[in-house]
């Protein structure tokens, strides 16, 4: 049965009587509280929080919330954001020619443990079209020719804009996004790095890995920012290696992280459990 619930996320200044004011203020209305989590970054003087409650009875719904929590935003100084369980996010995936990730994601989509739909996948080849095809998913290839990249791009903002996309993730697309692309969808746009992020960005990150005779490998998934590679870290994993491993088999063990990494960073994203700030993320239980 899918749950009727929604999801506060804020980030204000830290001081007294924050949660027990969001907690009374869902309690004076009928709200259950299903879930809640928060964070005190002491540092920047920050305090970041997600709650969780049951629609179903409620005096607050979504069309209502907005007004009646602004005497707690403005009192708190707040940033937030309400997140609808019934709202399934429009993912579209873009991928080059490895499908360990892709095939991944689909799986776990057709198996229920993402929450959300996937109308489209993008590609700048062909290899993943069966696949594509297999899972009843629209394939659409556009390719990637030399000084044509904006007009690549334009056609898959088109499609973007068609099927109302909210997330888009580079499952191993083999392309570095323009800086207008990256301004266009700020925070909806997750990759999966194939190295253990600040370590080894760019292309060939196994090989120089190796080269480097490192002891653990491992796998990043950020949100894209116009700086490659350095935007906001989801998820990292790591596996021990030895002298023994060559680079096949780094590529290997990596590809198995990749895919892990990625599906936890999707799913936390569709969930509402990541807030941003500083160019880190907080990951709610």
């Amino acid at each position: 049965m899918t749950k009727n619930t929604a999801t506060l996320l804020v980030t204000c200044p830290d001081q007294k009587g924050i949660v027990a004011g969001i907690a009374d203020f869902l309690y004076r209305n009928g709200a259950n509280i299903l879930h809640a989590d928060q964070h005190q970054d002491a540092e920047n003087n920050l305090f970041l929080m997600r709650v969780e409650w049951d629609l179903n009875g409620s005096a607050i719904q979504p069309d209502n919330f907005a007004e009646r929590f602004d005497e707690i935003a403005t009192r708190f100084d707040m940033t937030w954001q309400l997140k609808l369980s019934q709202k399934r996010p429009r993912l579209a995936i873009m991928v080059s020619q490895y499908d360990h990730c892709l095939a991944d994601l689909l799986h776990r989509h057709q198996s229920g443990e993402l929450a959300c739909d996937i109308p489209v996948i993008i590609s700048n080849h062909r290899d993943t079209e069966r696949l594509a095809n297999f899972y009843g998913i629209p394939f659409h290839h556009i390719e990637v020719k030399k000084d044509q990249k904006a007009e690549a791009e334009a056609a898959q903002f088109a499609l973007f804009d068609s099927l109302d996309i909210d997330l888009i993730v580079l499952a191993r697309y083999m392309q570095i996004l323009s800086p207008e692309f990256v301004k266009r969808y700020p925070e909806r746009i997750i990759n999966i790095h194939h190295s253990f992020l600040p370590a080894f960005i760019g292309a060939r990150p196994y090989h120089r890995a190796f080269e480097r005779g490192v002891k653990l490998i491992g796998a990043t998934s950020h949100y894209v920012t116009e700086v490659l590679d350095e935007g906001p870290i989801i998820e990292q994993d790591i596996d021990r290696i030895s002298h023994r491993d060559q680079v096949e088999d780094l590529i290997q063990k990596g590809r198995d992280l990749e895919r892990i990494v990625l599906s936890r960073a999707v799913r936390w994203h569709i969930e509402n459990r990541i807030l941003l700030y500083a160019n880190k993320t907080v990951i709610f239980d």
